[in-house]
């Protein structure tokens, strides 16, 4: 019976208000039904946010304003005819049977790690940032805008997964670039992860799916806003809630390297694909100051790891091709490629680059076996000429720098560095192999030889530079010295290990791949695949891949800790090393610092 009496109205309308406050209030990313899987036995598995993430909603929408500093006249892009580039890539030969029989299992057992830890993913922290390998909760690293998910697409691509690809497709509607619950944003991961994964995903399909160029220029509108600041450099680590209100921004007195130097093949690509001239014009910028700036440095051809965007200074005493420095480099030949050529601007940055890195940071360390290798150094400069000290530390992230010079060496036509670039990329391979795990630690420190040419072994030397790397004073220096090298795992030539981690970098494996298809030696091929064994036998886990504590230690803990480069590169440049060398051929494509490869202009 319909209930018509007022003492029935209240409590129903009491009733609607608090079902109405409740659906009303409930966060926009609550789970619903349309999260609702099911896992490979067919039964049904939901994705649960886990309590310890859970947090009201503090998200800030982005909102286009009005510039607050307008650029009147863009600079275009270069409109020189295209200079021809040298072929980069190795003249393969048709291989045998039982060559590509080899190939072939080893790049499945690649294909079958990326697919591990990609389900792990889906699974547990879908559209999430990052999948935490031990435990299977997520982590929001780079700002909540599923950055594994799209720093993969190009993965999924190259390796077939077309079922994860569309999955990841229409994953990625759902992603909004402009809403985020992150006080400030990284401008450089942003855009190498985000922003390149997208358009080399894009490059990749031949366009075949409009979402993805779609997303790139969503988020890279919101990027440009970071550069509306009085001299058009961007704040490099962008306070995001000051433009979302229409505030100022000035750029920091403290902008960490790469992080100015390493924007501009992205923002170049989206000029390519979209004629719209602010974003090349936008780092172009930085390009000028910088190439004005490497004249005028402590260290000319380098630029300190950290510079002053406001007042566009260069007095750090601090210079590494390493961390906070290392992709501002490695952009100058492939910004060349992207450009077809058309300037040599970028030829002369490398060139005063290279020679400096060559005279200054190069060093070849002392091996009890003889092993010719190189690293690069680091130096601490000192405003007295003459005073710089190199400190000889090697570091995973520097094992780019291989790739870097074999590059160069090809596109640049400096043929004599192809040797340099082999050793430099050897020395990697070598640090692999020293340690009981065979993987090479974080960081780590050697004794410097004194000639690269002619260099025996002193085993005094050793001892002499462990004391010194490490401060030891002692009535009997060598024995503490071979305290040390028990204490510290440290294999001959070495004087410290500065981070015994191993967090699934890919630069080692980056030149490798490089400089195999630059040369074509099979040597190198084998290198990778004891890499990626000893990678995968120490650091697979339940939901994919962890970090790895000690890499002295064949029994090591694991962190909890995944990064999106591990689809995003690791695991793709162990799985080109064993493609068909047409394969995202490097003659045809360029890689960004993430691994995202663009298309070259066809000249």
């Amino acid at each position: 019976m319909l209930c018509i009496r007022k003492s029935c109205v209240l409590p129903t309308l009491v009733l609607i208000f608090l079902v109405y406050t409740f659906l009303s209030f409930q966060p926009p990313d609550a789970e619903t039904s349309a999260d609702v899987e099911t896992d490979d036995s067919g039964s049904l598995d939901t994705y649960e946010e886990p309590a310890a993430h859970a947090r009201p909603d503090n998200r800030i929408r982005w909102t286009k304003h009005a510039e607050q500093y307008p650029v009147t006249s863009y600079i275009p892009m270069p409109t020189e005819a295209p200079s021809p580039i040298p072929r980069i890539q190795h003249d393969f030969k048709t291989e045998s049977w039982w060559a590509r029989r080899k190939r072939v299992k080893r790049q499945e057992a690649v294909k079958d790690a990326f697919k591990h830890a990609w389900k792990g993913y889906k699974k547990n922290a879908w559209l999430k940032d990052e999948v935490s390998p031990l435990s299977g909760l997520y982590r929001t690293s780079f700002a909540g805008w599923a950055a594994t998910l799209v720093d993969a697409l190009d993965s999924l691509v190259i390796m077939g997964l077309t079922d994860e690809l569309e999955d990841a497709l229409e994953g990625l509607e759902r992603v909004d670039f402009t809403v985020t619950d992150a006080g400030d944003i990284n401008v450089f991961e942003t855009t190498i992860r985000y922003l390149g994964g997208l358009l080399s995903a894009h490059d990749l399909t031949q366009g075949k799916h409009p979402i993805l160029l779609k997303k790139a220029t969503e988020i890279a509108e919101v990027l440009y806003s970071a550069f509306d600041t009085r001299n058009r450099m961007p704040q490099a680590r962008w306070d995001w809630t000051r433009s979302a209100e229409g505030r100022g921004i000035v750029p920091s007195r403290y902008t960490v390297l790469a992080e100015l130097g390493s924007l501009n093949m992205e923002f170049t690509r989206m000029t390519q694909l979209t004629n719209d001239p602010k974003y090349f014009d936008a780092t172009q910028r930085i390009t000028d100051n910088l190439e004005k700036g490497q004249k005028e440095t402590v260290i000319p051809g380098l630029w300190p790891i950290m510079v002053d965007a406001q007042d566009l200074v260069y007095k750090d005493p601090r210079y590494s091709v390493g961390a906070m420095g290392d992709s501002t480099y490695e952009y100058l030949p492939k910004e060349h490629m992207l450009l077809g050529g058309r300037t040599d601007q970028y030829r002369n940055m490398y060139d005063a680059a290279m020679t400096t890195i060559n005279d200054r940071l190069l060093f070849r360390p002392m091996t009890k076996d003889g092993t010719n290798v190189l690293f690069p150094g680091d130096i601490r400069a000192s405003y007295t000429p003459g005073r710089e000290a190199l400190v000889p530390q090697a570091e995973h992230l520097k094992c780019y720098i291989g790739g870097m010079v074999g590059i160069g060496a090809k596109v640049f036509n400096r043929p004599d560095e192809l040797d340099i670039a082999r050793k430099l990329t050897d020395g990697c391979i070598w640090a692999y192999d020293s340690m009981p795990t065979g993987i090479m630690p974080e960081n780590l420190y050697l004794s410097v030889c004194e000639s690269r040419d002619h260099c025996p072994w002193n085993e005094q030397k050793w001892y002499d530079d462990i004391n010194r790397q490490l401060g030891v004073t002692s009535d009997d220096p060598h024995a503490e010295a071979r305290k040390d090298i028990l204490k510290r795992g440290l294999p001959p030539g070495w004087t410290n290990i500065g981070d015994s981690e191993y967090k699934l970098r890919p630069e080692a494996i980056e030149s490798v791949f490089i400089m195999y298809r630059i040369t074509g030696d099979p040597a190198l091929q084998d290198a990778a695949w004891r890499m990626f064994k000893n990678i995968d036998k120490m650091c697979r886990t339940q939901y994919g891949h962890a970090v790895l504590d000690d890499v002295r230690n064949v029994h090591s803990d694991q962190q909890d800790y995944m990064e999106s480069f591990w689809l995003a590169e690791t695991l793709k440049y162990f799985y080109l090393i064993f493609s068909e060398p047409d394969t995202v051929s490097l003659d045809e494509y360029v890689f960004n610092t993430e691994a995202h490869p663009f298309k070259r202009p066809t000249v």
